[in-house]
């Protein structure tokens, strides 16, 4: 190689995905104005490639065409060659993604493969995984190179025309017009009646394989549930599905039998055999999905589940410093599962001969294998029939089984680990922060919520910068303008954290994200708020992201937390906004409801302002009266217990003074009730907003 020659220039990124791809032939260049700049220069499109670490099928087409000399040369010929972590720069997955649908017609995915032209940035050509050899009904990728790079040489004037076309369309895709007219509650039936025509009753979830756990669609129905049933008009069938999704989820392959936590998604319609990447984003919302569920149900299955997953993310992903890492990856030893995979002759080897028989009833290795010649643990026997098989109580049989699995789990900590994404995502730790808050209140675990605390003044400490946030955190570097899930996500963990427990400083901290917020990503002239901020690096588009995807809608969550804020503040910019945010949204929400959960959960608060009590009082007994008020499931309600010695109270709270050992301030919307001193007088308060499974 000539050594003037451009070369390969990620060794100096912090992205583990990026630094996978450091040592390739390719010449690849994160993102930038140089790489930008050098397309231009050349006039040469861009491949732009996007992906992440825990990726498999990134991984695939990595040893397949990037590591390949001679696939490098055609690319470093033809293209200037782009690489970016999409959890790094979702702002340019979103915009590519999007487009990808547009030009092919269909979803996209990861690795996501783009051609764009230099001089306007505007995909021509865009696709995903592409074989080495054709193979799967696809050309090879040396072809697609060929062809692409032959087409952006003799079609200009058809690219110009269809990229004029593709922009019109986007623009159109990211902004719905903003509907005329009152807001109303006709989403709220028809997103249950399309979540009911999705539902798979035999094996929970919704829809075919692939099947992904979904947790924005299962709060949808536990809301549901409670507000039919508060009404007086149950809706049982609602809690049922989500329930049995719950139950069958945490009984599969796709739960980490062992270690806890979840995997991405599963690749059957049985929850059996999962992909096996472990995402900091599924486990936050599934972990207050599941202590929820336990509140309602008091099912000691998914009390386990979620003590589980919390330890799980306690022990393996929060980093020495407080912040949670992003991801562990589907692979070990370059095979996908391998980690997490068994032989009976594995498992005998580590239990004993009572133990035995009941963990390969229980999880099948008196079967066929269940993957690649190898066994992955899912639960095929119930507790009651090994009972009845092994002449025990199903007391007897758990206490074999749970005296087993620690044992299977110190076996398999022997082996060869999956890698970890140890990026810190202020987003993603949003979601972790309020999931343990969540299970840390309703389980009473201070230690869940100590770990989040933890993960909260990190990022505020380190993620925080003069007013703003910033994205992402990797060996000691803070990188990238924060985006609207970001601020949303993090606002929402830290109301999540204080109704778990005040702590001085944290509510200000809300509210001054809630202001950068406004400031930044509202669409003052339109309403609702852009995915990146006003002073952000100027791209081909700027997204207004409504429907939920992996991770809830940021849209959604703004409202959300904004509305509270908004009612527990007396603030009316914070209440207008998220007004303005539903009636931006109404007409994608209205089209399609279920895929808006939760911008269903902030126009619950809009129709039906949430109940909203403030505890004021001494330690002791406050905690009593705190966990009254947190006993029941009541997804409009929201508690905060200040003690006395709590400093510096905002706006209204500041009026909320204990009249006695404790005082509770009953609000919903602007109407309060005159302040109550007693606790069977709390009660009958909180006995009107409250339903019971």
């Amino acid at each position: 190689m000539n050594p003037s020659a451009p070369r390969n220039l990620l060794a100096q990124e912090t992205s583990p995905y990026l630094l996978q791809h450091a040592d390739n032939p390719v010449n690849w260049r994160p993102w930038n104005d140089a790489a930008l700049a050098a397309a231009r220069a050349e006039d040469k499109p861009i491949l732009l490639s996007i992906g992440y670490s825990a990726c498999h099928w990134c991984h695939v087409m990595a040893h397949e065409s990037f590591e390949d000399p001679a696939t490098a040369e055609v690319m470093n010929s033809l293209f200037i060659n782009i690489k970016v972590d999409r959890e790094e720069r979702p702002d340019l997955d979103k915009i590519y993604q999007l487009a990808h649908q547009v030009l092919a017609g269909r979803g996209g995915g990861w690795p996501l493969t783009v051609f764009i032209t230099p001089h306007d940035l505007v995909p021509y050509f865009a696709g995903t995984y592409f074989p080495d050899t054709p193979r799967y009904g696809m050309p090879s990728f040396r072809e697609v190179l060929r062809q692409v790079a032959g087409f952006y040489r003799e079609q200009p004037d058809e690219i110009a025309k269809q990229s004029t076309q593709l922009m019109s369309v986007m623009d159109s895709l990211g902004a719905p017009v903003p509907a005329e007219g009152v807001i109303n509650p006709a989403p709220f039936d028809i997103a249950r009646n399309q979540l009911g025509h999705l539902y798979d009753p035999q094996n929970g979830g919704f829809g075919q394989a692939p099947k992904f756990p979904h947790p924005t669609h299962l709060e949808r129905l536990f809301r549901h549930w409670a507000a039919m049933s508060s009404s007086g008009h149950a809706d049982r069938p609602a809690l049922e599905m989500a329930v049995t999704t719950l139950t069958k989820m945490a009984d599969g392959g796709v739960y980490d039998q062992l270690g806890g936590g979840f995997y991405r998604y599963s690749v059957d319609e049985e929850w059996m055999i999962p992909h096996f990447e472990k995402m900091l984003y599924d486990n936050g919302p599934l972990l207050a999905l599941y202590a929820r569920a336990w509140q309602i149900t008091r099912n000691p299955l998914f009390l386990r589940i979620t003590h589980e997953t919390a330890q799980w993310t306690l022990r393996e992903m929060q980093a020495p410093a407080g912040g949670y890492y992003a991801t562990l990856d589907a692979d070990s030893e370059g095979q996908e599962g391998k980690y997490y995979a068994w032989t009976p002759d594995d498992v005998r080897a580590v239990l004993d001969d009572v133990e035995y028989p009941v963990v390969a009833q229980r999880y099948g290795l008196d079967r066929p294998p269940n993957f690649e010649h190898h066994w992955h643990l899912h639960v095929f026997q119930g507790l009651r029939a090994l009972a009845a098989t092994f002449a025990k109580t199903p007391e007897e049989v758990l206490k074999i089984v749970d005296d087993a699995r620690p044992k299977l789990l110190a076996a398999r900590e022997q082996r060869i680990r999956p890698g970890r994404d140890e990026k810190i995502l202020t987003g993603w730790n949003g979601l972790m922060i309020k999931g343990l808050a969540v299970a840390g209140r309703l389980l009473d675990q201070p230690a869940y919520l100590a770990s989040a605390e933890r993960a909260l003044d990190f990022i505020r400490t380190q993620l925080w910068r003069d007013g703003r946030l910033l994205a992402a955190y990797k060996d000691g570097r803070a990188r990238f303008n924060a985006y609207l899930d970001d601020y949303a996500f993090l606002i929402d963990g830290i109301l999540e954290l204080l109704q778990a427990r005040w702590r001085d400083g944290d509510l200000d901290f809300a509210v001054a994200l809630s202001d950068t917020l406004l400031a930044h990503y509202q669409d003052h002239q339109h309403g609702g708020f852009f995915f990146t901020a006003d002073d952000h690096e100027a791209l081909i588009h700027r997204p207004k992201p409504y429907s939920d995807e992996a991770t809830p809608a940021g849209n959604g969550v703004a409202a959300q937390v904004l509305g509270r804020l908004g009612h527990l503040l007396n603030d009316q910019r914070y209440l207008a906004a998220a007004a303005g945010t539903l009636q931006a949204a109404w007409t994608t929400l209205s089209d399609l409801p279920y895929a808006h959960n939760s911008l269903l959960a902030a126009l619950e608060d809009q129709l039906y302002p949430p109940q909203l009590i403030v505890l004021r009082g001494e330690s002791g007994p406050l905690k009593i009266w705190q966990a009254r008020a947190g006993r029941f499931y009541a997804p409009r309600r929201y508690t905060l217990a200040i003690p006395n010695d709590a400093r510096t109270l905002p706006g209204a709270l500041a009026e909320r003074s204990a009249r006695g050992a404790v005082t509770a301030y009953v609000c919903t919307g602007t109407e309060c009730s005159a302040p109550i001193s007693e606790l069977n007088a709390l009660e009958a308060e909180l006995g009107k907003t409250e339903v019971v499974a």
